[in-house]
């Protein structure tokens, strides 16, 4: 690691440290030298999340801005964002120069990544509900209202559909169902292929995340527009048992076996077979 040096403890770390060093970067070495290497991994970890908090409150921070303001000596804050670089949650820049730029190598100013952005609170989730109600708004409420937050889900899963039809197409029939779960883990949602309880029936989907699931708590569209895609792109009908948004571990698609006939429709726990929002109300199978 590229800050080990500052583990090193003893004495000798401290004299290295220099009569500027600060009160929180000696206790952390003073820890070490007394044997409790947990408390300045713990101290280092605030000091990071304190630096990368500076950056977000502030905007891009050279190591010179960022001591001032958490006074801390240069030479820490290089230490942390070293460390932040390596983690991918800052990047260096050049520090843009307004008016004459004078002599010497331009400081570098330090700004997050995507990465790092995401490690704070974000409002996506909301920002997707408020979007959706006011479609529904738009439409007049109601019925249709909800009929056209429907077409809005049917729409955004059909353009990510295309994506995963040349991996399911291109594989064997009986192993369609696991190239459509490993291209959903791609796009991030942790998905497997394994047997029903009964394996003569068919085998179930299951999807151990959903990176929509507080949005479709409300808006269970999203969750029955998904169900129609998977029945699309397998080709056969197929059964939601369980969601994520209706506060099972898991989502859980039943996928009929080819040539299983109206047997393959009597899945476990459930006697519904539709793909409506109802249909989860079935907890994930054992």
């Amino acid at each position: 690691m590229k800050y080990a040096s500052e583990e090193q403890g003893g004495p000798a770390a401290e004299q290295t440290a220099g009569p500027d060093a600060s009160a929180p970067e000696q206790a952390e070495r003073r820890a070490v030298g007394a044997g409790h290497p947990a408390a300045p991994h713990d101290e280092q970890q605030g000091t990071r999340n304190k630096v990368a908090r500076s950056i977000l409150d502030h905007g891009p921070s050279t190591a010179a801005e960022l001591a001032l303001r958490l006074e801390l000596t240069q030479a820490a804050v290089r230490r942390h964002l070293d460390a932040l670089a390596a983690e991918g949650v800052v990047e260096p820049r050049e520090k843009r120069v307004y008016g004459t730029r004078g002599r010497g190598r331009p400081a570098r100013a330090f700004a997050l990544t995507d990465c790092g952005r995401d490690a704070f609170d974000q409002a996506y989730d909301q920002l997707a509900t408020d979007a959706l109600r006011w479609i529904a708004q738009s439409a007049g409420g109601g019925e249709k209202g909800e009929a056209a937050v429907a077409a809005f889900a049917r729409a955004r899963l059909a353009a990510q559909a295309e994506g995963y039809r040349k991996e399911v197409e291109a594989a064997e029939p009986e192993a369609r169902t696991e190239a459509l779960a490993k291209a959903l883990t791609a796009d991030g949602y942790a998905a497997t292929a394994r047997s029903a309880p009964n394996p003569q029936l068919g085998e179930q989907l299951c999807q151990h995340h959903c990176p929509v699931a507080h949005v479709a708590e409300q808006y269970p569209q999203l969750c029955e527009a998904e169900t129609e895609v998977f029945s699309r792109l397998l080709g056969t009908h197929v059964q939601r048992l369980a969601t994520i948004a209706h506060g099972d571990g898991v989502c859980t698609t039943f996928v009929p076996k080819a040539g299983a006939g109206k047997a393959a429709h009597r899945t476990p726990r459930t006697t519904k077979t539709t793909t409506a929002s109802a249909s989860t109300a079935g907890r994930n199978p054992a």
